[in-house]
């Protein structure tokens, strides 16, 4: 819906107003409608708007209520705004305006920083106290709204992506070794708080922090879910199960349908995508938008899956837009794309989702999207070996991670390597933790609250706001993701994985969709790495500023250069647009090397 920045000075110096617009101008792509800044002494705040719920000034924020001493900006969508709204209403608070920005001050104001376990949504949003100058920060349950911090002595800022930090200044750009090594062997993942550079940090999911005038800080999560069932959860059939999570399918779809702008669906042609489609069909939506994207092919990999796509498209007569992008249109895209990546981030979807944007946003202002169900309902290929597993982070691990530790001390110079397996070690605490006894469990845990956060939420966002498109994902519906962790793992890995929405989904969609192969957001061109792509690669890894920071061994480089489709990794990745997508981001965003 937006972008949010602000600074915050505990020794009470006045907010650096040139920063504040500074950030915001990094952040205009995200709210393209709207800006504004505002200064109260040592807490200055700025927001970019996407204009979606209430498109009146009434909404614009920063917005303050001098009655109740409170400021806020805010980033995200609170679906259960009217009723809360209600609510506070019969306590005797007034509203100014129609949208869910003001609910959010109210609600602080009546219940406290736990007003946030009342609302269903994505947020990120700050809220500064007048009267304390106490400044509260808070995330939703799964982080699919950004929030990245910088302190450095008595300032903290904090923005909705990081390069709004580095563009204000004043932030270590070194790089964290411990990142680096989950960047390179978890996937890219870099489980919060951390960021590749040391001097920015992001608050976790389902956290509220907050920031006393001192610069003491505390923080709270608020929620996490259970993977934990009853016997009554354990005999329940199959169809039971389907039975409930259509009914929390169904209520997640229409609860992401409130705005006063169409809302569209990115349809890729999977189950997931055209589940959501059928039920908004079902739902009486007439004339739904519905978008989808293909690539060239290469190496003789299909690039694109317009043939379930258009199925669905035709069975519900959705207003359909088929995008088709070819290679050279592909290449000349990579550079903004990488550029609009809050953190760097390996997955090839990266480019399908900005190109997929840059289109769909010339039609619709909100789209929802199928991101999260395979994290939810069990549909990775790394879930079946994990059942009954007596060595699940061993499993877990030789499936998804990219490299093993040793082999990463083969790929990076010694002084960048970590000292020791930071990612297994990561892996081996979380599913320590009780909550979760079974392998799987451990997994959907570890993936729906860490891996999901941080590659495709991340991903989402980073590329759809860079074109004023704001995407929801019904599949993490707090409530559907509550429901989901009692299935006991036996029914979700049915049917090759997802089985119990794939139940759902027989209800619902041609079974073409459903009894297919499942699919990813093909992009061959960036797995093989062949003429300009493998030039790209091959200059951003040799240039000064690469050759000053020297994270990767030259000889390892060479092995790539000399034959990048025959280092793939497990999850079907390039090694070298890895290391590549890494040097390119740095560059893109002004980190020199050394």
């Amino acid at each position: 819906m937006c972008g949010i920045a602000g600074e915050f000075n505990f020794d009470g110096r006045p907010a650096d107003p040139a920063a504040l617009a500074a950030m915001s101008r990094a952040l205009e792509p995200r709210g393209p409608d709207a800006g504004g800044i505002v200064v109260r002494g040592p807490c200055g705040l700025a927001h970019r708007r996407l204009s979606i719920i209430d498109l009146s000034e009434r909404s614009r924020q920063p917005m303050e209520d001098p009655a109740l001493g409170l400021s806020v900006v805010f980033n995200g969508c609170i679906y259960n705004y009217r009723e809360l709204r209600e609510i506070l209403q019969e306590a005797g608070y007034r509203f100014f305006s129609d949208g869910d920005s003001e609910v959010i001050l109210k609600a602080f104001a009546h219940w406290g920083p736990s007003c946030v376990e009342r609302m269903h949504g994505m947020f990120a949003f700050a809220i500064h106290e007048r009267d304390t100058n106490r400044l509260t920060l808070a995330r939703d349950r799964f982080g699919i709204k950004p929030l990245y911090v910088a302190r450095r002595g008595a300032c903290l800022r904090f923005a909705s992506t990081l390069p709004a930090l580095l563009a204000a200044g004043g932030v270590d750009t070194r790089i964290d070794r411990v990142a680096l090594h989950h960047y390179m062997s978890f996937h890219s993942v870099v489980p919060a708080p951390r960021t590749i550079l040391e001097g920015v940090r992001k608050l976790p999911p389902a956290t509220v922090r907050i920031h006393e005038s001192d610069g003491t800080e505390r923080d709270t999560r608020y929620w996490a879910p259970v993977f934990e069932r009853s016997p009554g959860d354990e005999a329940r059939p199959a169809s039971e199960w389907a039975d409930a999570v259509l009914a929390a399918l169904r209520l997640a779809v229409e609860r992401r349908q409130v705005a006063d702008v169409p809302v569209g669906v990115l349809l890729s042609g999977g189950v997931d995508s055209s589940v959501i489609v059928a039920l908004l069909a079902q739902g009486g939506q007439s004339d739904l938008a519905t978008f989808s994207i293909g690539f060239e092919a290469a190496n003789g990999e299909q690039g694109d899956e317009f043939r379930y796509s258009d199925l669905i498209a035709e069975r519900f007569a959705t207003d359909h837009h088929r995008i088709r992008v070819p290679s050279g249109d592909l290449l000349g895209a990579l550079p903004s794309m990488i550029e609009a990546q809050s953190e760097p981030m390996v997955s090839y979807d990266n480019i399908g989702f900005y190109l997929l944007s840059q289109k769909v946003s010339r039609h619709v202002k909100v789209v929802q999207s199928g991101q999260g169900a395979d994290e939810v309902f069990g549909g990775y290929h790394w879930y079946p070996p994990l059942l009954g597993s007596a060595e699940p982070v061993a499993d877990y691990a030789r499936a998804f991670f990219d490299r093993s530790h040793v082999q990463l001390a083969g790929q990076l110079q010694p002084d960048w390597l970590a000292a020791r397996d930071e990612s297994l070690d990561f892996v081996t605490a979380h599913f320590a933790r009780a909550g979760a006894t079974d392998g799987v469990d451990k997994a959907l845990r570890l993936d729906s609250t860490v891996m999901l956060v941080d590659d495709p939420v991340k991903r989402v966002d980073n590329m759809t706001m860079a074109w004023g498109l704001e995407a929801r994902v019904p599949f993490l519906d707090h409530e559907l993701v509550e429901l989901a962790a009692r299935i006991p793992p036996r029914h979700k890995l049915r049917e090759g994985g997802k089985g119990v929405l794939k139940d759902v989904a027989r209800r619902l969609v041609p079974h073409e969709v459903i009894d297919r192969r499942k699919g990813y957001f093909p992009v061959p061109a960036l797995k093989y790495l062949q003429g300009p792509y493998l030039a790209m690669a091959r200059d951003a890894l040799q240039t000064s500023a690469a050759r000053e920071r020297g994270l990767f061994r030259p000889d390892w480089l060479e092995r790539l250069f000399a034959d990048p489709a025959a280092h793939i990794t497990p999850l079907r990745g390039s090694e070298l647009w890895q290391a590549a997508l890494l040097e390119l981001w740095l560059q893109r965003h002004g980190i020199g090397g050394g």
